[in-house]
């Protein structure tokens, strides 16, 4: 086997930590010895052991002399964990292969060259476009403070989220919406506006075994969340953060008894200030939401500049109606060439349905 065959094993690794290693990365690292695999790991939770620690500690036979394979530079400081790089170290091993380096100052650069003052050969780069997709959501946060946003939306062929009559279910298929609940997993919120809320009454959880469910997050400038929502209702199973303008105190008590978390945001054009929003967000660790608003705040998020990434899931149907509800709504771009555009976009079918996923580029 090759560097990059014991990488992609590596990288499978990591995925399993999906959804509960956040607001950390998700890391995986395979051990080699004589051309046999001796131990392996990955970081499986947030504030547990990292991939390189259980890797070592899964060793079946001494790890000295053999190649640690890691999808991240492993981290040389003391966080919830001490440092990777003094157990690798301690171990006495020779070689360490990294897919990516880590983009926290604290560690950038630092943990390859600590290893390599004590002697450690290092090779890097190692399938590195695969090791930075796997965790596009912690570069993102480490360098920009902010949460990872992904607005996921189902629609008809033709562009329609509901029926002319506000009817929606379902759109897609049964595998499509299974899969739309591992995204739920994944992400570490999930934000919506009080409209889907007065229109749907959702639960925004997270309904697949063994998943965790998403903090919601709902956008309600003028808090006209219904008490007896679902959402309101379970709070206390789920957290619930109401995003508002609101500054009414007594109007926000019965919201903070049921459970939920007002969190103060300044007023933008008459809504949620969502720039803001994200700041104070990201400043509390959420590193990423998952976007499932309506055609209104889901316009807002692409104008304001927020959203990375999108999960546009398509039936092969045709619902018509002009007065039908689109993903995105607002204003619009004035042009065609004004359009925000999808870059490095693949398809995929899920059932009878298709998936696009792409990153979000700002309109010109």
């Amino acid at each position: 086997m090759t560097d990059e065959d014991y990488m992609r094993l590596a990288l499978e690794l990591a995925e399993k930590g999906c959804g509960w290693t956040s607001p950390n990365p998700m890391v995986g690292a395979v051990i080699v010895k004589n051309g046999e695999i001796i131990g392996q790991g990955c970081h499986l939770r947030y504030g547990e052991a990292h991939a390189e620690r259980n890797a070592l500690a899964s060793c079946t036979q001494p790890p000295a002399g053999a190649t640690m394979y890691v999808t991240l530079e492993p981290c040389c400081h003391y966080g919830k964990q001490p440092p990777c790089t003094d157990a690798i170290l301690e171990a006495g091993i020779a070689r360490v292969v990294i897919g990516s380096s880590d983009p926290n100052p604290l560690v950038s650069g630092k943990g390859t060259a600590a290893l390599m003052a004590h002697g450690v050969a290092v090779t890097e780069h190692v399938l590195e476009k695969e090791c930075r997709k796997l965790n596009e959501v912690f570069f993102h946060y480490i360098t920009a403070g902010s949460p990872f946003v992904a607005m996921k939306y189902a629609m008809t062929l033709d562009g329609k989220i509901a029926a002319c009559t506000g009817a929606s279910r379902w759109i897609t298929g049964e595998e499509a919406r299974v899969h739309a609940h591992t995204l739920r997993h994944r992400y570490r919120a999930i934000m919506a506006g009080v409209q889907t809320v007065l229109d749907d009454d959702p639960m925004l959880t997270c309904r697949i075994e063994g998943g965790r469910n998403p903090i919601r997050i709902i956008c309600d400038t003028a808090l006209r969340t219904p008490l007896v929502s679902k959402i309101v209702q379970t709070a206390q199973e789920a957290p619930v953060i109401l995003a508002t303008c609101c500054t009414d105190q007594q109007k926000c008590e019965p919201y903070r008894e049921l459970g939920c978390r007002l969190l103060a945001v300044p007023e933008k054009q008459g809504h949620v200030d969502l720039k803001a929003l994200m700041a104070q967000l990201g400043a509390e660790g959420i590193d990423s939401i998952l976007l499932e608003g309506g055609a209104e705040l889901n316009w807002s998020a692409v104008s304001a500049g927020i959203v990375n990434k999108v999960y546009a899931y398509i039936a092969p149907s045709i619902l018509g109606g002009a007065g039908a509800k689109t993903p995105v709504g607002g204003k619009g771009a004035d042009d065609p060439g004004h359009a925000f555009g999808i870059c490095s976009s693949t398809v995929r079918r899920i059932g009878r349905d298709f998936l696009i996923e792409g990153y979000l580029q700002p309109g010109i």
